[in-house]
């Protein structure tokens, strides 16, 4: 009998599972099937999923009116380097407060988390002056800034909840062998720690992707990414819902591609320290 309730229960467990997977996926696929619809079929008002007459017409469009190549390569420009450079602070961060800890170390944590409760429009006044007046409007070293900062909460509290479940007697014992604060870090934190740091790169890198808010403020054309590919496509003409398909397909696609092929690594991090 308890078997079978245990079959039961995993049964449910993996339908409910499906159930939520194929919800989360279905505007990803309706948006992939839009893409091939011409702009007619897309906003039929009783629109068919698989029968009509596909064609690749909006995703030529798209390349031919716009530089989609220039856009990813500032996508990937931009979050790469406010994925390191968020490391190159977080990683320092994220050790003293985890193996020097004070009075204050959790006030400090809980602070840091709080300023992502704050809407992004309170501060976009000073920011976008303060970018006008640095010349750093409409280019990359402004939203790489600007990506850092804003994902830097969260890189410093992945890297202090991993860095926390290292017993503090493996680096005592590199103290004691007369390493430094620099060899400490570097030699034997690092190499431990690499599935939590390697994570947080990657969920940096998706967020930063994924940023649209700041890009569309402080961005032009020079250092467009991806995000404002898609928003192109929203004109007080219309919106033109097969090209805004397929430009979304476009811009989504490379980071889906990352994800898939990082699936290990990222649930390797994330569950790093769970089970002792």
């Amino acid at each position: 009998m308890a078997t079978n309730s245990s079959n039961k229960t995993k049964v449910i467990y993996t339908l409910v599972a499906w159930t939520i997977s194929g919800m989360i996926f279905f505007p990803i696929l309706w948006t992939i099937i839009t893409s091939f619809k011409t702009e007619a079929e897309a906003i039929s008002a009783s629109p068919s999923l698989f029968m009509f007459e596909w064609t690749l017409e909006n995703y030529t469009q798209v390349l031919a009116r716009s530089p989609y190549f220039d856009h990813f390569l500032n996508s990937v420009i931009i979050s790469l380097g406010a994925s390191i450079a968020g490391l190159l602070v977080a990683i320092p961060a994220a050790w003293s407060m985890a193996f020097v800890q004070t009075k204050r170390t959790k006030g400090l944590l809980m602070w840091m988390l709080s300023t992502k409760m704050l809407p992004p429009v309170g501060v976009l006044i000073p920011i976008y002056l303060l970018f006008r007046d640095v010349g750093l409007l409409d280019t990359r070293l402004g939203l790489v800034i600007v990506m850092t900062l804003i994902n830097l909460p969260i890189m410093v509290w992945m890297l202090y909840t991993y860095f926390r479940e290292i017993p503090h007697e493996i680096l005592e014992a590199a103290r004691m062998d007369g390493a430094g604060i620099k060899e400490e870090i570097l030699t034997v934190l690092l190499p431990i720690a690499l599935p939590g740091i390697a994570s947080t790169l990657l969920l940096n890198v998706i967020l930063a992707w994924n940023e649209a808010f700041w890009t569309l403020i402080l961005t032009a054309a020079h250092a467009a990414p991806l995000t404002a590919f898609i928003a192109s496509y929203s004109s007080p003409e219309g919106l033109f819902y097969a090209k805004l398909s397929a430009a979304s397909v476009m811009a989504v696609v490379p980071i889906l591609i990352l994800g898939w092929f990082s699936q290990k690594q990222l649930v390797r991090g994330l569950s790093f320290g769970a089970v002792k």
